[in-house]
């Protein structure tokens, strides 16, 4: 790793959770920061000089103030969450780094799902119906309830609910259930789970910088598929909402009392204009979209992080480092995740029509280790990323779909 110029000025950063790419995103920066990790984690910092600290993040225990006077007493100013498992870890910690008790109690509702609905709905934003069930005769119950409430008679196909782990990440665990014969098929271990009913409408994520409570830059990512494929910026008809949604975020921020950091929620947005909010994540989204930012924009996310959470950046700063949404941007740059569509696979093989379209990029596709591929029950984890980047974002967003029908894996 480089020779460091820090700037003694500014903060000094712990980064919760390893990721390659922010640790050299902040290793290229002018703040000093820490790595904390589980201790896989040390051999590869010593051997490329990077600060660590050890810690292994199960959950918060006893002895979770430790590694926060320990990064007190280092003289750490606060910790960044680069993962959902370190949220609840950055709001201990950070509590005592700033001496604000309630950025734990914020952390905490940030991390259950429930909590975070109810919080949600408590400051006017409008959220689907949810209850939290504990088995499996509950999750009847609902899916019978939220049907009644839609007035379905007997024979109407049921409106599904989803079902999804209180605090796990993104899609992890997220089941859709139609009928009471699908509800057997959860597994006992799942339980408790959040149910929500189904909304319908167009699904998009949000990526928020935030300094002193205000929004440093707002990116609106279009979903193609949930789960499969995502760009940035988003299509004009979505940057339509850009004002909307823009106010959907001031009002989450008032909602939780957010005065730094980095928002990730995700809405939906119905055929009248009205928008739903389905959750709020407080660390960088899955799917590299910070990664498809500096490819559109030019500038590293990573670092914008470091400079919303930081509490010694000024504004002068924030505002030279963001691009101006969406007219700043060079082109559009998305991604798609593979998934095997055969049972038995022997080899990767990229379709040629990918490899060869203008706005083929790159691909981290590995060769398959197994020939059976696993039965997904809900959304499992992709077997890699295809990267593409160009002008037109309906191309762009053609081009995503229609991965879908194509085989990665032969």
């Amino acid at each position: 790793m480089s020779e460091h110029n820090y700037n003694p000025e500014k903060g000094y950063i712990a980064l919760l959770g390893w990721s390659l790419n922010a640790v050299e995103a902040a290793d290229k920066f002018d703040r000093r920061y820490v790595v904390v990790a589980p201790d896989w984690a040390e051999p590869y910092c010593e051997e490329h000089g990077i600060p660590y600290v050890p810690w292994n993040f199960e959950r918060l225990n006893d002895r979770s103030f430790e590694i926060a006077r320990t990064l007190k007493d280092m003289g750490v100013n606060v910790s960044i969450p680069l993962f959902e498992e370190t949220v609840e870890w950055a709001g201990a910690i950070n509590s005592v780094l700033m001496d604000k008790p309630r950025l734990l109690g914020q952390a905490m509702l940030l991390r259950d799902k429930a909590l975070m609905k109810r919080r949600a709905q408590l400051g006017g934003i409008r959220v689907g119906i949810f209850e939290e069930a504990h088995d499996k005769g509950d999750v009847v119950r609902f899916l019978k309830r939220v049907n009644q409430t839609l007035l379905k008679l007997d024979g109407d196909p049921n409106d599904p609910i989803h079902l999804k782990a209180f605090d796990k990440a993104g899609c992890l665990g997220h089941r859709v259930i139609r009928t009471p014969d699908e509800v057997d098929t959860i597994p006992e271990e799942e339980f408790p789970v959040l149910m929500e009913s189904h909304l319908d409408g167009w699904e998009f994520a949000v990526e928020a910088w935030v300094h002193n409570g205000k929004i440093a830059f707002l990116n609106i990512s279009e979903y193609v598929t949930l789960g499969y494929s995502v760009f940035v910026p988003a299509t004009p008809d979505l940057e339509k909402y850009r004002d909307q949604i823009r106010g959907e975020i001031e009002k989450l921020i008032k909602t939780f009392d957010i005065e730094f950091g980095f928002l990730h929620p995700e809405y939906f947005v119905t055929s009248d204009s009205t928008m739903y909010f389905g959750e709020v994540a407080y660390r960088p989204p899955g799917f590299k979209v910070f990664e498809l930012l500096e490819r559109a924009y030019g500038f590293n996310a990573y670092q914008g992080l470091i400079l919303a959470f930081d509490p010694k950046t000024t504004a002068e700063e924030i505002q030279a480092f963001f691009p101006k949404e969406v007219e700043d941007a060079k082109g559009y740059a998305g991604c798609f995740g593979v998934y095997p569509r055969r049972r038995v696979v022997s080899k990767l093989e990229i379709p040629e029509e990918t490899e060869n379209h203008d706005y083929f990029e790159s691909h981290e596709l590995t060769p398959p280790l197994e020939e059976t591929v696993t039965k997904r029950t809900a959304f499992g984890t992709h077997w890699g990323l295809v990267y593409f980047f160009g002008e037109d974002p309906y191309i762009m967003r053609d081009l995503l779909k229609h991965q879908e029908d194509l085989d990665f894996y032969v």
